[in-house]
């Protein structure tokens, strides 16, 4: 997967945004302003931010060589994936949407009823 199809992967979700908060070099994505992916722009090399629930993080490293701790996070939860490995890209997809859904599992109830009027309306 390369970084336009990731990008508008990201994108196609309810309620996604995306900005550069920390400047030019580092493209992030949020679902209602909480942060659940994030690539620096400025490398050669195509790795990604995400998100994980902690004990699947530790499940993901040992088995997967592409996956490590999060480079600059809180590695007890979020990984650093490497875009350009041997991970297909149904994989990937699957660990955006993990992510993804890390943030959403983190929201009040409140958020959560919000998220649930978006989701719907873009149903339609």
């Amino acid at each position: 997967m390369n970084i336009e199809s990731f990008r508008l992967y990201c994108l196609s979700k309810v309620a996604v945004e995306e900005s550069l908060p920390f400047g030019p070099d580092t493209l992030v994505f949020k679902v209602m302003g909480k942060v659940f992916a994030l690539t620096a722009l400025d490398k050669a090399d195509f790795h990604v931010n995400l998100k994980c629930d902690p004990e699947r993080s530790i499940e993901l490293r040992e088995r997967y060589p592409e996956i490590i701790p999060g480079y600059h996070m809180n590695k007890k939860h979020w990984n650093t994936v490497d875009f350009e490995g041997s991970l297909t890209a149904s994989m990937l997809k699957e660990l955006v949407d993990h992510s993804y859904e890390c943030v959403l599992k983190g929201f009040s109830k409140k958020q959560k009823e919000r998220w649930s009027e978006m989701a719907k309306k873009n149903l339609y």
